[in-house]
């Protein structure tokens, strides 16, 4: 089994097949093999949805993204009803630090992407910031704002 990360206790789905474990994807409705960096992804899907209450129907997972002309893909991105986005999220493997690369990394997604938050995770250590797209900066934050699928 995975390594305890730094989230709630959750409840997953899992299946073994030919000596590989599989978790389903809530979103995506599919079996995907787990791997270090699905596990953080699936935990992160889970605390936005029953922590934050952010249906499920608002977070996009895995989607491509045109970056200068280079192919990149998001982890994943909560929408607002107006379907502007409210959160860009990164997630890591918990072996891999958080580094200056990650931030450069969910920085430059932001540039096309213009998420209000982000949010950066290898499941064990999370960062939250707030975009200020004005000064071209964002600012740490220690937790995620309430969700209001109202706004």
């Amino acid at each position: 089994m995975m390594d305890k990360l730094n989230f709630q206790k959750f409840d997953f789905s899992f299946k073994n097949k030919e000596n590989k474990t599989y978790i389903l994807d809530p979103i995506r409705k599919k079996w995907l093999i787990l791997t270090p960096e699905e596990w953080v992804r699936q935990h992160c899907i889970l605390f936005l949805n029953k922590i934050k209450n952010i249906p499920l129907g608002f977070i996009q997972v895995e989607k491509k993204l045109n970056l200068n002309g280079s192919k990149k893909r998001y982890d994943l991105v909560v929408f607002k009803p107006d379907l502007t986005i409210f959160l860009l999220v990164e997630c890591k493997a918990p072996t891999k630090k958080i580094s200056q690369n990650a931030f450069d990394q969910i920085a430059r997604y932001n540039t096309v992407l213009k998420s209000d938050y982000l949010m950066l995770t290898n499941g064990l250590n999370h960062f939250f910031c707030k975009m200020d797209f004005e000064k071209e900066k964002y600012y740490f934050l220690t937790d995620l704002p309430v969700y209001n699928s109202n706004k």
